[in-house]
């Protein structure tokens, strides 16, 4: 049965976990819905793996503000963990400020999820509302595959985002943490840091690009001019060339064809051993890459 759960893709559907999210927006002054009921606000917690972490204070006191003249609007979405005891599946920055604003009890609508399906919303939610910054989302992404076995494909289409998009964010994550650090606080976009992980030391090229300001492109220019592989031509050392032979030269030619990007083979006369070298020119090309030899 662990095994079905697994290939089910994303659980009931996201179009019916949307309308669960939907429904809170749907709530107005006309009076709660039948599904709608007050909770203790001490008997609520916050699900651990809210892939939002980061709660800018700016932005709580203003909804803090907002609920100490009017309420809480939107009832968040709960579940049911024990008795008298709940955890929120959206509406974690309603549940923070109210306790700001002192409330004793909030409106919730209650809901039966699993734990896939709690993530699930709590990812689509903060994505809809762009609440989310790239190493959050990455991060979300990431539970959804390691946790519940999702696959790249499956998320993309369920969440109507493409494949090179989740597999870009995916990537980020191999950043040094310091890096992660200001791509979360926003002084590096999500294309530097993309431009960055194929550098020998991303912090270091990192500070270089935000201290001088230098846009995506030419944060790419500088990675490739600071790789090991991109000297100038008068300080490359001399390799010797060597004649491949007509096999090798064929076997080249149909890697290539197959993969659709050049592919060089280095086999040392007289070795067992080479290198096969892929050359790829875009991340898409790279995404493509890993997708054929992964399998997926």
């Amino acid at each position: 049965m662990a095994g079905m759960d697994r290939k089910r893709g994303l659980g009931r559907g996201l179009s019916a976990l949307m309308s669960d999210v939907a429904e809170t927006e749907a709530v107005v002054s006309a009076g709660p819905s039948s599904a709608e009921r007050s909770i203790p606000i001490e008997q609520i917690s916050p699900n651990p793996d809210q892939p939002r972490k980061r709660f800018e204070d700016s932005d709580l006191d203003d909804l803090t503000a907002s609920i100490k003249e009017k309420g809480i609007i939107q009832p968040l979405i709960v579940r049911a963990i024990g008795d008298d005891r709940f955890e929120i599946v959206a509406g974690e920055r309603r549940w923070r400020a109210a306790q700001r604003a002192q409330l004793h009890e909030i409106p919730v609508v209650v809901r039966t999820f699993s734990d896939v399906e709690v993530l699930e919303v709590a990812i689509i939610e903060n994505i809809q509302r762009a609440d989310l910054n790239p190493v959050e989302e990455a991060a979300g992404y990431r539970q959804l595959m390691d946790r519940f076995g999702h696959t790249q494909e499956k998320m993309a289409e369920a969440l109507g985002k493409s494949r090179s998009h989740i597999a870009n964010l995916l990537r980020l994550l191999n950043l040094p943490d310091a890096v992660l650090e200001m791509l979360r606080e926003g002084t590096l976009s999500a294309g530097h840091a993309r431009a960055l992980i194929p550098a020998e030391d991303p912090l270091a090229l990192a500070q270089k690009i935000v201290k001088g300001g230098l846009s995506v492109r030419a944060a790419e220019a500088l990675v490739k001019n600071e790789r090991p592989g991109n000297m100038d031509a008068a300080s490359k050392p001399k390799v010797p060339s060597v004649d491949k032979d007509a096999d090798t030269k064929a076997l080249e030619g149909d890697l290539s064809a197959a993969l659709g990007m050049k592919v060089a083979l280095n086999h040392k006369p007289g070795q067992e051993k080479g290198q096969l070298v892929v050359s790829y020119k875009s991340l898409e090309e790279l995404d493509e890459l890993c997708r054929i030899l992964s399998g997926t």
